[in-house]
């Protein structure tokens, strides 16, 4: 028997998720009216928005009406994660919308940009009510290290919209850039999905060390992109085409080799944060 939670809708938390829900909403709604546009940049702005918009629907539903308690996963790790990635995600969202299809006589499309940065504030601050507390007891996602795995899967979907197929296949280093950005993907994702299923038990070793000994392997692995990406990609071409439209490839191959390096420093404070946790944490 279903029983409904009304308070659920009345706290600080819910008030703020049903404000995403209705401004998340007109930004898709907004810029589907305008039409669609053949880019992978405005591609990923409608799939947040719609994505943002209807999972944050769903888990106020399942909190109103008390199903969450039925659904056999870590519910808080899950919310946790989710504002984190719906935050980032906006928030790129909120940029990449009005850098390449916004003018200044565009009213839709400003409208959608202002209705998304403030849709980012309200996921922002939901993360500041979620986040646990020092010396709270909480899931991993709910904690800096878990929040960074979510940090590090969401740079490295910026790394995937950004890539041009027909160019890093003509180099051998640059496979090899492509080839670092998804294992360490792949690996983020099992971490968030086994933690949000319950399923970190089925380790056969201490997830602690797991996690250290695979930060250490993501920071080398990112310190090779990081010189080998530029190098080759800014081959003969190192600076922006004076040709190149406002969607140039160019600019492509800058947001690459600048989300490598932020993500090489988000893996090195991860690192450090597993370091203090299985070195230095008293027994």
């Amino acid at each position: 028997m279903v029983t409904l939670d009304t308070r659920t809708l009345t706290v600080p938390v819910g008030i703020v998720r049903m404000l995403e829900v209705v401004l998340t909403c007109i930004s898709f709604s907004l810029v589907a009216s305008v039409g669609h546009i053949d880019s992978s940049y405005w591609a990923w702005c409608m799939f947040t928005w719609v994505f943002c918009c209807f999972v944050t629907l769903l888990i106020l539903i399942m909190e109103f009406t008390t199903l969450h308690a039925r659904v056999p996963i870590s519910w808080d790790d899950f919310t946790t994660a989710f504002a984190m990635l719906s935050t980032l995600m906006v928030l790129a969202a909120s940029i990449i919308y009005p850098t390449f299809f916004t003018c200044a006589s565009c009213g839709k499309q400003i409208a959608a940009t202002v209705t998304s940065c403030l849709a980012f504030i309200l996921y922002a601050t939901e993360v500041g009510l979620t986040r646990a507390k020092p010396g709270e007891i909480s899931g991993f996602l709910s904690t800096v290290p878990g929040l960074l795995k979510v940090l590090e899967a969401f740079v490295a979907c910026i790394i995937f919209i950004s890539l041009d197929h027909g160019r890093y296949s003509l180099f051998p280093g640059l496979q090899w850039c492509v080839a670092v950005y998804s294992l360490c993907f792949i690996f983020a994702l099992i971490i968030i999905l086994f933690t949000i299923c319950r399923l970190l038990s089925l380790f056969p070793f201490s997830f602690d060390k797991v996690l250290t000994g695979y930060n250490v392997l993501a920071v080398l692995m990112y310190m090779t992109c990081v010189v080998i990406w530029p190098l080759y990609s800014f081959q003969n071409n190192h600076s922006r085409p004076s040709w190149c439209g406002r969607s140039c490839y160019w600019d492509n191959q800058v947001v690459v080799a600048f989300m490598t390096c932020f993500n090489l420093v988000v893996y090195i404070v991860d690192t450090v944060y597993s370091f203090r946790l299985v070195f230095f944490t008293p027994a």
